[in-house]
């Protein structure tokens, strides 16, 4: 499904900080990478177009982290940053007029990022991520369902974990003005799918 409960823009940041020698096999073996090279990642939004259709998009390049413990799954977190120049939504100039002042105002805010400063469980291998989202210069506190999807060891002898999100973003929070559109376009969801490698 694309789109899962709700989520809608956005973006997020780099890596979990370093750890010493001594608390690598307990710590380390719970920190992830997001596989960005290998295209295991996805930062995707749906928004409505006047209300005739779904425009939906993605964010190219970004990179970020999680930590993952299913042992001491509140100590969950993700970190991640999107470059918002990235914006792909398979019309360049569309994407030119989205990226402008008139919305993103890319050229100020080339980043958007997400930092989560909690996670509370709510069913088997579902819960929620609160944390702040910072899109064009605003930051939110934000809400996202999210579902681990899996994790084990691939053919490679990595370890690897994955999970999805989704929530909505009213867009007027991050100073993004659609007065003059009609009102089913004032919400975006964003989707986010992870695919980690453990570190």
């Amino acid at each position: 499904m694309f789109m899962k409960n709700t989520f809608k823009k956005a973006a997020l940041a780099t890596a979990v900080g370093a750890m010493s020698l001594g608390v690598v096999s307990q710590v380390v073996a719970d920190d992830y990478v997001v596989d960005t090279e290998g295209q295991h990642a996805f930062v995707q939004f749906n928004i409505s177009h006047l209300g005739f259709s779904q425009l939906l998009g993605n964010f190219e390049t970004f990179a970020g982290s999680f930590h993952y413990d299913p042992e001491n799954l509140e100590a969950s977190s993700v970190e991640m940053e999107v470059q918002v120049n990235s914006l792909n939504s398979n019309h360049a100039e569309r994407d030119r007029h989205i990226l402008s002042d008139d919305f993103l105002a890319a050229d100020e805010h080339p980043t958007a990022t997400f930092v989560s400063t909690s996670f509370e469980p709510s069913g088997e291998n579902e819960g929620v991520l609160i944390g702040d989202l910072t899109l064009k210069g605003e930051t939110r506190e934000i809400e996202m369902p999210v579902t681990l999807i899996g994790h084990g060891e691939d053919p490679w002898g990595n370890y690897r974990a994955g999970f999805e999100g989704s929530t909505t973003l009213v867009l007027e929070d991050f100073g993004i003005d659609l007065s003059a559109f009609p009102e089913v376009m004032h919400e975006l969801e964003l989707y986010v799918t992870l695919e980690g490698v453990r570190q």
